[in-house]
């Protein structure tokens, strides 16, 4: 049962990732997306590129992914190490989801930060 979930999570994760770039109400996985402060200080064009890299990352191993749910990625970027990461939150976002793989009752908080603001 836990490695069907995992699949499930899985397979959310790299949609909610790959929907990035679409309008709120397009999406078909419920997420928020939000970045910090030091992304905050790439411009719109860098932004548009670390976007499109956290869409696009397939570089997932044991070493950053031991869950397999393909919800954290790092890559360089102009000199900075980025970090994404993929939260679970029930809908309230007061408390954690109690079952991710359910999108009725979790929703996604996708952030993109600096490695250097974990």
């Amino acid at each position: 049962m836990k490695d069907d979930k995992t699949a499930i999570i899985r397979e959310q994760n790299d949609l909610t990732r790959r929907q990035l770039f679409a309008p709120h109400w397009a999406r078909s996985i419920p997420c928020s997306v939000c970045h910090t402060q030091g992304i905050e200080g790439f411009s719109p064009d860098e932004l548009d590129e670390i976007y499109a890299r956290v869409r696009d990352f397939d570089d997932f191993s044991e070493d950053n992914d031991p869950h397999q749910e393909h919800d954290f990625g790092a890559f360089d970027f102009k000199g900075e190490k980025i970090f994404w990461k993929i939260d679970y939150y029930a809908h309230d976002l007061q408390h954690g989801s109690e079952d991710p793989s359910d999108p009725k009752q979790t929703l996604r908080v996708l952030t993109i930060l600096l490695a250097s603001e974990y």
